[in-house]
């Protein structure tokens, strides 16, 4: 055949390139702008409600601090007396739990600490709830358990056969036991708290003057906080919590969410709220919305402190937050004709629990920071004819972010990393919420937060440095597809933008980028 009649080539990269813009240019206009547009003003009332929360909270816990109103001048307080002619009997009987799960680290840090507590021996009883599947790690926990029993601590190491309900089944189960019934008040420990000797001295008086009180809960502290950088965002987003929310809850509300740990109960307001329950991974927070439905109160004390860990790998921080997103977004769907039913409490504290207390803080915040700063925003950069008000874009996040801060005053010079590693994290947040409110895939998944205790510490430094290479665990697809989105939105703004939006939009590529290849937080040695 002559070459003159041969059929065009054609260059497959520059007909899909030309196809890709025809189809662009003929949505752009009815379908993409409008859409933007809607999703842009969807995002500013959400932006809008969070501002509202973050400043009345500011507001509140300023007056708080201003008044110093401390919850032993709100509450009757006085300290347990010694009662000659009754003896030990004139204290109230005490149950402490720790829940375990193959925690070779910490269990004997936690074990110790509960056994160290101060409080007259024949009225209290140590429960050990072993969860564990590794026949080593319960052996040792058993064995430390005799090791305290031999001292003449009352302790009880308590199994299952199965892990039904992980944490909430085995609280429930301990609960079943014959010598539960003499107690009075039952305090909670996870594997790796250590409370303080004086920690029941401080807590049970509370309970034993005000009959209204169901619930006191303390405030974490952590021992690894300057661990890894990681480890320092986390304690921001978590003082914050401490400082401000539960703060503002225990004295305007008399409601908050229970922590699952470093608290004490009283045992009749925990019967008379059904007692545990394994119906979302939130088993705590469920716990404490029943309870406060039934009429009991709760107490904040924020200057009690008790050591804790957090988690200091990447892996098992995308975990819990998976846990800490997914189940509060499930109980919000499961209660909330509950609460707007209920006739114990009243209108202003259903309001605050369902709009603040659930949607707010545990949707709106984490849906908002994800899809307006790392998906949103950066379209309009491709499609100039939607424009976001200046203070939408800096006013509003700038004033968040500044209200966010004031938990953790030492860290203000770490604030764009928060600020980057938080829009990170919103994503696993935003994902985990939506499984919860749609009750999808892993609603009911329970993955136990890896806590490494002092197992680094015998080679510090080499741990950060050899690195596991497994593309498997290491590598996570979508934080680099979002890397790549925001990376490309910051060119095409570096290069035709108006908005000068791509500082921030390379930083946030960067963040996503670096979570992306898994290189966040501490790295545990292959061997």
């Amino acid at each position: 055949m002559d070459r003159l009649s041969s059929p065009p080539i054609f260059s497959v990269p520059e007909d899909i390139s030309g196809l890709i813009r025809l189809v662009w240019q003929q949505a752009r206009q009815p379908l993409i702008v409008p859409l933007l547009k809607v999703l842009v003003a969807a995002c500013l009332v959400m932006s809008t409600m969070l501002f509202v929360e973050r400043v009345y909270m500011g507001i509140v816990i300023f007056f708080i601090k201003l008044l110093r109103r401390r919850p032993e001048k709100q509450y009757k307080w006085e300290a347990m007396g010694e009662d000659i002619e009754a003896g030990s009997s004139a204290y109230p009987m005490v149950l402490v739990q720790i829940p375990m799960y193959n925690e070779k680290e910490v269990y004997q840090l936690s074990i110790g600490a509960a056994c160290g507590l101060s409080w007259p021996a024949d009225r209290i009883i140590i429960q050990v709830l072993d969860d564990s599947t590794d026949p080593t790690i319960k052996e040792l926990k058993k064995l430390e358990c005799q090791r305290w029993a031999s001292k003449g601590i009352n302790i009880k190491y308590e199994i299952r056969d199965n892990r039904k309900g992980y944490k909430a089944g085995a609280l429930k189960e301990g609960m079943k036991h014959s010598y539960v019934k003499q107690c009075d008040y039952v305090a909670i420990f996870d594997a790796d708290f250590q409370p303080e000797p004086d920690f029941l001295w401080r807590t049970i008086p509370f309970l034993v003057h005000n009959p209204e009180i169901g619930l006191v809960q303390a405030r974490w502290k952590f021992v690894n906080s300057d661990e890894c950088l990681m480890t320092r965002m986390q304690e921001m987003s978590l003082d914050y919590h401490f400082t401000v929310e539960q703060e503002v809850g225990s004295a305007t509300y008399a409601f908050f969410g229970f922590n699952g740990t470093a608290g004490v109960w009283r045992i009749s307001a925990l019967n008379e709220a059904g007692g545990w329950k394994d119906r979302t991974t939130v088993e705590d927070m469920d716990l404490a919305v029943r309870a406060s439905l039934k009429g009991w109160k709760f107490v904040y004390v924020s200057d009690l402190k008790v050591k804790s860990e957090l988690p200091s790998t990447f892996k098992a921080y995308r975990y819990q937050q998976h846990r800490w997103s997914c189940g509060p977004a499930n109980l919000f769907r499961k209660m909330v004709v509950e609460i707007i039913q209920n006739k114990k409490v009243s209108m202003w504290k259903k309001f605050y629990v369902i709009y603040s207390f659930f949607f707010v803080r545990k949707i709106v915040a984490h849906v908002v920071t994800f899809v307006f700063y790392c998906i949103v925003m950066p379209a309009t950069v491709l499609v100039p004819e939607v424009e976001v008000s200046k203070w939408g874009a800096v006013y509003i996040p700038c004033t968040v972010t500044l209200l966010n801060s004031v938990g953790t005053p030492r860290s203000l010079h770490l604030l764009v990393f928060w600020v980057l590693f938080e829009n990170v994290m919103a994503l696993h947040r935003t994902k985990a919420t939506f499984i919860g409110l749609l009750e999808a895939g892993r609603v009911n998944e329970w993955v136990v937060t890896q806590k490494l205790g002092d197992a680094l510490k015998t080679k510090p430094g080499k741990a950060h440095r050899r690195l596991r290479i497994w593309i498997g665990q290491r590598v996570h697809v979508v934080e680099l597809c979002v890397g790549a989105y925001l990376f490309v939105c910051g060119c095409y703004d570096l290069a035709h933008g108006k908005n000068r939006y791509f500082l921030y939009l390379f930083l946030q590529s960067f963040a996503f980028f670096v979570a992306g290849i898994g290189y966040v937080g501490t790295f545990i040695p292959s061997s």
